[in-house]
């Protein structure tokens, strides 16, 4: 795309990544509003932070990073969906993340965002990207797209996951990080939440899953590829 053909277009864009230096380049690459057409009206770290500051601009298109300390992309998507569903003006999502793993896409897109794209985007393509989520579009990463047909249109895909579908957006946060090796006191200054608090995700988690420690849980992690 000719970023120069932007400028008699015009999207304001909220920025969602919990690195400040990613945020910042996003902004110097993207956000040159009379070169582009992109006007960053806001940015967040976290998931509470994503949701004031949503709310607050209302954006066209959120850039949404899928991993995020206070819950993830998914409960972004989800505490947005009154404002995705709009009549008027509604707030479209664009993931924008590292992870090209299946769940995270599948994730997010059935949260409600419109398209998928990784971080190895180029600057021009990411312009065009958020305008074609503005008008509506669906956009995804080409290696992406073939799978999201995969997994959402064809009979063989493979089935959902119902072991994984009984845990919570925050469980599966926990499950991630205690499978990676993370202490529990680790954990709770990522999630912002209390030692307390996770470790009663990780005895729901192991409830849940029929397991009984958290060697157990690595390893069943590591099995579906969540780590």
């Amino acid at each position: 795309m000719n970023e120069a053909a932007g400028t008699d277009r015009h999207v304001r864009v909220v920025l969602v990544d919990d690195h400040r230096m990613f945020r910042t380049g996003v902004q110097a690459e993207i956000g040159e509003t009379a070169r582009t057409g992109v006007e960053v009206v806001g940015e967040a770290a976290d998931v509470e932070q994503a949701v004031t500051v949503i709310t607050a601009t209302r954006p066209e298109v959120v850039l949404l990073d899928v991993h995020l300390p206070g819950g993830g992309g998914v409960e972004v998507l989800r505490r947005c969906a009154p404002l995705m569903a709009a009549a008027e003006n509604p707030v479209r999502f664009l993931a924008l993340s590292v992870s090209d793993a299946a769940e995270d896409v599948i994730g997010v897109i059935r949260g409600g965002a419109r398209g998928y794209v990784t971080k190895t985007i180029t600057g021009a393509d990411l312009v065009d990207s958020v305008f074609r989520v503005q008008e509506g579009d669906a956009v995804f990463s080409p290696r992406l797209a073939g799978f999201v047909l995969d997994a959402f249109a064809s009979t063989d895909a493979p089935p959902v996951d119902e072991d994984l579908d009984r845990l919570t957006q925050r469980e599966r946060e926990v499950l991630r990080l205690i499978a990676r090796g993370y202490a529990y006191k680790e954990i709770a200054k990522q999630l912002f939440i209390s030692v307390k608090t996770v470790e009663s995700h990780v005895s729901a988690v192991l409830r849940k899953l029929q397991l009984s420690n958290r060697h157990e849980l690595t390893r069943w992690a590591t099995a579906r590829r969540l780590v």
